[in-house]
């Protein structure tokens, strides 16, 4: 059986074009904030200044033949001056904090009234191992969890799986069953603290477990605050941990949506992740691009199935990287605001504030770690933390300096955790809000970075939009094409990382790492083997047998047969199973 792809409904199919014209055409224009000879007589004088002071400083400098640029490979001036933000109208293109378009963030006071959460992102092991850990963090300051689960788990396999050899606990918590869930959970009072769970291809079954866990702490839906990542297109694009075809889990995020909206006030249904995708190595530009047009594109599933995108848009989050080319990100925090802010007023009809914000939590690069001298990569975890602040985000990560050598140690975490509130309370960076707005430097990049995602826009959609150019290969190819432009760079040393090409240490000595003990997928499939023993099983192929009637029929909101599978302690893969055998999986076309 096949379910066919909802079709998107596109009031202007020209809008992206549009707003690319309007932005390249404002650019000319001079605006009511500066008087306009005197404008004109400064650019003058920087020209003047260009060729009569600056060229003849660096007629014998390195400077002439090197190439300044962002990370995304913007071309990068020798300075900027009011000319370069000219066109800048303030109240219609930055505004006050909490106000349209929310370019200086989303809420009138930011940090000076609640600093962003400490969102620690923790799974290893057994779900005893994590419970441990996840109250060790608490203890010390994190103020939200974040779940990091083992690959069997993310890609929806028991740990008796096959297909799990070798790999349960290993990089993140083995989850197989609501039992495991319990566990997890274990003296951690769930109606108190927000979670965050990076599940996406089984996020439907996972978040079923979360919900009747906390029923079992006597805790109801309604009450419970977090977010499931559920971001199906950039398993795609960019992290690879997809179960079935497209349609497939679009249908599902679809009664996801349905569901909260109608039972859980408090629940984000999605974190939109342009993470993964620079992870796997896009630039600034794609990160910022790819990842709102998937938004886009789950506005329009919500729309498709009925709901009020003025209610259901305040419930879609977000999830960036930030790395080290420091002025960029910030720019792209602020640039992302603004656009999600416009076009969904413009071209979705939002008038709801709140659903205009763009809400996001942000973590620091695991690609900018560095298992060469990796206390170095405490100084890069705090630079790419502090732009996340600057930034604006809502929470934040922050790695252990030995991530890229393994999972952190209990010390390592910990530090991770200290740099966010050095950050948070003896730097003072929180006392002023947006505090790079009006740098000339920061606002043009910000416009500069905005245009560019507007012509990615422009071409996924004229390839028929996100899931079609995703079927085309266009994401990835682009993604594949610029890690390896950056790879090149760091081997002909254009790109220095400090401690690998350059400034290298032949004697440093080896770290002592973290290791998951060799017992842990024993001891995952041995309570796995004693649950499917003493539940009841006869309630268990009933649950599932109502879990294959809702994925065959699309008018089934497929999350209540789940939840009651769930209750009956059918395992993870059992359920994700079911779809398996009806709609099979999918291959991602050829990209070289």
């Amino acid at each position: 059986m096949q379910v066919k792809e909802e079709k998107k409904d596109i009031s202007n199919s020209d809008f992206w074009k549009n707003k690319i014209k309007e932005k390249i055409e404002k650019r000319k224009t001079i605006s009511q904030l500066y008087n306009k000879e005197e404008l004109e007589r400064l650019h003058v004088e920087e020209i003047n200044w260009y060729e009569n002071v600056y060229k003849p400083w660096i007629k014998n400098s390195p400077e002439l033949k090197s190439k300044f640029e962002t990370a995304s490979g913007i071309e990068i001036k020798p300075i900027y001056t009011p000319w370069d933000v000219k066109h800048i109208d303030y109240l219609k293109d930055i505004g006050f904090p909490g106000s349209f378009p929310f370019t200086r963030g989303i809420y009138p006071s930011m940090y000076r009234g609640k600093l962003w959460t400490i969102r620690e992102f923790s799974g290893f092991g057994t779900p005893e191992d994590t419970n441990k850990r996840l109250k060790f963090l608490l203890e010390h300051g994190e103020t939200g969890l974040s779940i990091a689960f083992d690959m069997p788990t993310l890609y929806g396999y028991d740990a008796d799986s096959p297909r799990a050899l070798g790999e349960v606990g290993k990089m993140g918590v083995s989850v197989s069953s609501l039992k495991d869930m319990e566990i997890l959970f274990k003296g951690i009072p769930m109606d108190q603290i927000t979670t965050s769970m990076t599940i996406n291809a089984p996020a439907v079954v996972i978040f079923a477990m979360y919900i009747v866990a906390a029923e079992k702490q006597g805790v109801p839906m309604e009450k419970l605050s977090g977010t499931i990542q559920n971001d199906i297109l950039k398993e795609y694009i960019a992290q690879k941990e997809w179960a079935y075809p497209p349609e497939i889990h679009l249908r599902i995020i679809k009664d996801i949506m349905e569901f909260c909206t109608k039972h859980m006030p408090k629940w984000n249904y999605i974190s939109v992740s342009g993470y993964h995708i620079r992870e796997a190595g896009s630039s600034a530009i794609q990160e910022l691009a790819f990842t709102l047009m998937d938004g886009f594109t789950y506005m329009d599933l919500g729309i498709s199935a009925g709901l009020d995108p003025n209610v259901f848009a305040t419930r879609i989050s977000f999830f960036f990287n930030s790395t080290m080319d420091f002025f960029e990100e910030i720019a792209k925090f602020r640039a992302a605001r603004r656009i999600w802010s416009e076009v969904l007023r413009e071209k979705y009809k939002v008038t709801n504030p709140r659903a205009l914000w763009l809400r996001f939590h942000t973590q620091t690069s695991g690609a900018s770690l560095t298992w060469q001298q990796p206390l170095n990569n405490l100084i890069r975890t705090a630079i790419e933390a502090l732009a996340a602040v600057l930034g604006g985000t809502q929470s934040l990560h922050t790695n252990a300096y030995d991530e890229a050598l393994s999972l952190p140690k209990e010390d390592a975490a910990l530090l991770a955790v200290r740099t966010q509130q050095i950050i948070a309370h003896e730097t003072n960076v929180a006392s002023t809000i947006d505090p790079l707005a009006g740098s000339y430097y920061i606002e043009w990049l910000t416009d500069k970075l905005e245009e560019e995602a507007y012509k990615y826009f422009d071409k996924i959609e004229e390839l028929g939009g996100m899931v079609e150019a995703i079927k085309k290969g266009f994401p990835q190819k682009e993604i594949i094409e610029n890690a390896y432009r950056q790879a090149l760079k760091v081997e002909n040393k254009e790109s220095i990382i400090v401690g690998v090409n350059e400034y290298v240490d032949k004697t440093e000595k080896i770290l002592n790492i973290f290791k998951t003990y060799p017992e842990v997928e024993k001891i995952q499939k041995e309570s796995l083997a004693e649950l499917k023993k003493t539940r009841n099983n006869e309630k268990v192929k009933k649950a599932l047998e109502e879990v294959r009637k809702a994925f065959e029929d699309p008018s089934i909101n497929i999350v209540y047969p789940i939840l009651k599978a769930v209750k009956v302690y059918a395992t993870l893969q059992e359920i994700m199973d079911i779809g398996r055998e009806l709609y099979g999986g999918w291959k991602e076309p050829e990209l070289l």
